[in-house]
């Protein structure tokens, strides 16, 4: 039985990293439309880190925060969408940001949300365009990043082969 959260539902064997003292962390939501596409959307050319990138909807653990409530506040603030349901681990990350600010551990997540999927409110100061990418425009996915910096189109890659597999 999935236990709840205030808002939104988590399967049992979900992995939740509790992070500790000094460690920075960020989050990452997987989100799929009923067509198993995968949301992305391409970071401001002016931001500090991975300017004019493709990325998942994330960000920063803040303090108090759990990696989870972090994850649900920001799908809310970069798409309008509400987090509806934690449906998959897909794994952490330690990467170290071109903007020095050292290294951080990420978790991502394949999520269900609530919302227009046709319509996310982008937060146009850090997000430029959207778009929902398949195995057909994946490469995608790679514009404006060096080689080493696939993260974001290997993460797609495999919530979409394993959706396929499910399917």
């Amino acid at each position: 039985m999935p236990h709840h959260n205030p808002s939104f539902t988590v399967d049992d064997d979900i992995e939740v990293p509790v992070p500790a003292a000094g460690e920075v962390w960020t989050v990452g939501a997987v989100i799929l439309n009923r067509n198993g596409e995968a949301f992305a959307h391409k970071r401001s050319p002016d931001r500090r880190l991975f300017p004019d990138a493709w990325d998942i909807v994330g960000g920063h653990v803040e303090a108090g925060e759990t990696v989870l409530e972090a994850l649900a506040r920001e799908v809310e603030e970069e798409t309008g969408w509400r987090l509806t349901h934690v449906r998959r681990f897909l794994g952490t990350t330690t990467w170290t940001g071109d903007d020095r600010g050292g290294l951080r551990h990420e978790a991502d997540y394949l999520v269900d949300v609530d919302g227009d999927l046709d319509h996310p409110r982008l937060e146009r100061s850090k997000h430029s365009t959207y778009d929902w990418f398949s195995n057909d425009n994946l490469a995608r996915l790679k514009e404006n990043r060096r080689p080493g910096e696939f993260l974001i189109h290997d993460l797609i890659a495999r919530a979409i082969a394993d959706r396929l597999d499910e399917s």
